[in-house]
């Protein structure tokens, strides 16, 4: 708490899924906090009770986040700490926290970024693609149209292109690459840090057919190679670690 002035939030990246991948920094400052404001408090309270930390936590999710932003402004004002975390990664990245951030900054409230874990460059490291220029598009829109017409904006992208994709969705979304882009290769990526962690990269139609035999699980990270002739070093064969 600061006496007598504004507080501080706190955005503080959080593990993937290995709760070791937590930063020295970021134990200090969630020990340090007034207030969590967590988008599941249950999966928090977890990496709480493993490092032995006791700090109140509030729910802050895309469904209640619009209630909770004056609440935890007020906090701010009153000098109090307050901490945003994920699920897991860094808050704001297809996750709820931008508003918060973005009123927070407009009450003149000082915003710290705590860096750590993130899905698309955790993914973007092992997959092999250029790393150097890329584009996260996060999750595409539902609609079908709108899906089309974004990927038909990547035909000609010269950069690695980021995409964010539920379980249930995953095929469709890999038969639409298919396509509108034809035979592309891609890396896929699911689970990074946890048990289950999977990584498979090969030309956009093999990893259909890998996909079409058992049911996906977890949300997959999707990275689409940049159009070159030269995309196509993995032949036909897709490559799965570990």
């Amino acid at each position: 708490m600061v006496p007598n002035g504004k507080g501080t939030l706190c955005v503080v990246a959080t593990p993937l899924g290995n709760l070791k991948d937590i930063t020295l920094r970021a134990l200090e400052v969630l020990k340090g906090s007034d207030l969590i404001a967590a988008e599941d408090t249950r999966r928090t309270q977890k990496l709480l009770s493993a490092y032995d930390l006791h700090v109140p936590l509030i729910s802050f999710n895309e469904n209640n986040q619009y209630r909770k932003i004056p609440f935890l402004i007020e906090r701010l004002k009153q000098g109090q700490q307050v901490s945003l975390v994920t699920d897991g990664g860094t808050p704001g990245i297809s996750d709820p926290g931008r508003e918060l951030v973005r009123e927070t900054r407009q009450a003149r409230i000082t915003v710290v970024p705590i860096p750590g874990p993130s899905a698309l460059i955790c993914a973007l490291s092992v997959s092999g693609l250029p790393g150097d220029s890329f584009i996260f598009l996060g999750f595409l829109p539902r609609r079908k149209s709108r899906r089309k017409r974004i990927l038909q904006e990547m035909k000609e992208q010269k950069r690695t292109v980021i995409f964010y994709e539920a379980p249930h969705r995953i095929r469709d979304l890999l038969k639409e690459i298919e396509a509108v882009l034809g035979e592309r290769e891609v890396t896929l990526t699911r689970e990074l840090t946890k048990i289950h962690e999977e990584i498979i990269s090969g030309p956009v139609s093999e990893l259909l057919r890998q996909l079409a035999d058992r049911e996906p699980k977890g949300e997959y990270t999707l990275l689409l190679a940049p159009e070159e002739k030269e995309s196509s070093e993995f032949g036909s064969q897709a490559f799965v670690y570990p």
